[in-house]
């Protein structure tokens, strides 16, 4: 990001094949929908480009990326929520619903729930693996560069804290039903 905030625009190129994966994944993971997904990703490298020059070389550059990510995504939905959208009532026997039942749902959030309270129990740093590698889909090679580890390390703590997750998520489960 540096050389293109520099003059360099052909290391965009760079940046979106190095980048657009995971941010899509994370996008796609913060929003439910992969059509706003890709086009928030867009957005994002879009104003990557045009705000170059006030980018300052602090942190991560992934992390400001997704920081980005999460304010173009905010600035999405907000833009696409105003606008009311016309339905035809004779339209909606057309489209069923596709919604979870209810009990699929209430079983959702329950899983949702447990696994939450899961988290929590986690030290900082095992939710944090967990989250760049698992939930953010980061490469193990660039969870390393985030945590400044090696990528062996980072493998070796995702592994362990998915184990302790695992563990907390049985315990809570097993403290639910006694």
């Amino acid at each position: 990001m540096l050389a293109v905030r520099d003059g360099d625009l052909d290391s965009m190129g760079e940046l979106f094949e190095r980048h657009h994966g995971p941010l899509f994944g994370y996008l796609t993971k913060l929003t439910g929908n992969r059509a706003a997904a890709e086009d928030i990703s867009q957005v994002v490298f879009q104003r990557m480009l045009k705000y170059r020059h006030t980018y300052r070389d602090e942190g991560k550059f992934t992390a400001w990326m997704y920081h980005l990510g999460r304010r173009c995504a905010a600035d999405h939905f907000r833009k696409s929520s105003s606008a009311p959208v016309a339905v035809d009532p004779a339209d909606l026997a057309d489209h069923p619903d596709e919604a979870r039942s209810a009990d699929e749902s209430a079983v959702a959030r329950d899983d949702h729930a447990l696994l939450h309270r899961a988290l929590g129990r986690l030290d900082r740093d095992d939710r944090e693996v967990l989250l760049l590698s698992r939930l953010q889909e980061l490469s193990f090679a660039e969870v390393a560069g985030i945590l400044e580890c090696s990528v062996g390390a980072a493998r070796v703590r995702a592994h362990r804290a998915l184990k302790e997750l695992r563990d907390h998520y049985l315990q809570i489960q097993k403290e639910k039903h006694t």
